[in-house]
């Protein structure tokens, strides 16, 4: 059972886990440092224990101690600070609504080789920054069947909070991982029998659902890039094709996340 440990100093130092929740900068040194992530909320918690993941210390409001005492039981001598939620506020920088975190260890990472093993679709991320649109495009693959996400050096970490959050613990259970390099990834990937499908609005990029007619079989990689200006003209140009979602009334291109969920969609 957790050692429920009761908490009225926001400054008390054994809440260092969760101070400032919503600093990216701060959060991802810390964590980093630490070798943890913070999961919010009683669903993503069980979600995160659920896949093997270990508590190293939960931080709760007393209200929602009844709702998550089965995983409190089950966290052996993790540490349970038990604040009232103006500390928590205070600690954290914003009002924890949902009531429950937690402080989760963080997994050693992952070979690529590893990951995509047996795998035949993957989608591979280049610098998307936004921990919402990593979230989201982790929700939609796992539940759109994508078999695994490989990230580009830059991307924003899949276990940040707000990554989390949004794909309702997708990230821990759709495989990933990090790219060791940038440069070549896309040919080392089709070195292992992917073909690479670079999603573009480029003028010669071929309509998606041409595309999927004639890629049925294939071990396919789809590739997204950043919210901003899109895929790198290095990955553009060293991807096997490019395929762009046919739209209407002007409009040029869509969210990323939306992107990558159509195409995972017209792909399954």
């Amino acid at each position: 059972m957790a050692r429920l440990i009761e908490v009225d100093d926001p400054h008390d130092e054994r809440l260092a886990d969760y101070v400032a929740l919503r600093d990216v900068e701060l959060r991802t040194s810390l964590e980093a440092e630490h070798g943890f992530f913070v999961a919010e909320g009683e669903k993503v918690v069980r979600r995160a224990v659920a896949a093997g993941y270990s508590v190293r210390s939960f931080l709760m409001a007393r209200r929602w101690l009844a709702g998550l005492r089965d995983e409190l039981e089950r966290a052996a001598e993790a540490p349970c600070y038990v604040v009232d939620e103006a500390v928590a506020q205070q600690v954290t920088g914003f009002h924890v609504h949902r009531g429950a975190l937690a402080a989760i260890h963080r997994p050693p990472p992952r070979g690529v080789e590893e990951v995509i093993a047996g795998a035949g679709r993957i989608v591979v991320l280049e610098d998307i920054v936004d921990s919402t649109n990593v979230g989201a495009i982790f929700r939609s693959a796992a539940a759109l069947g994508v078999d695994a996400v490989l990230l580009s050096p830059r991307c924003a970490d899949p276990l940040y909070r707000r990554s989390i959050k949004v794909a309702m613990g997708a990230v821990f259970e759709v495989p990933w991982t990090r790219l060791p390099t940038w440069y070549d990834a896309l040919p080392a990937l089709a070195d292992t029998g992917f073909t690479t499908v670079a999603l573009t609005p480029a003028p010669d990029a071929v309509p998606l659902d041409e595309l999927v007619g004639r890629l049925a079989g294939a071990k396919l990689c789809l590739v997204v890039g950043s919210e901003g200006a899109g895929l790198s003209g290095r990955w553009l140009a060293s991807a096997d094709l490019r395929a762009a979602i046919p739209m209407a009334n002007g409009v040029d291109s869509l969210n990323v996340a939306a992107a990558a969920a159509i195409a995972f969609y017209a792909t399954r």
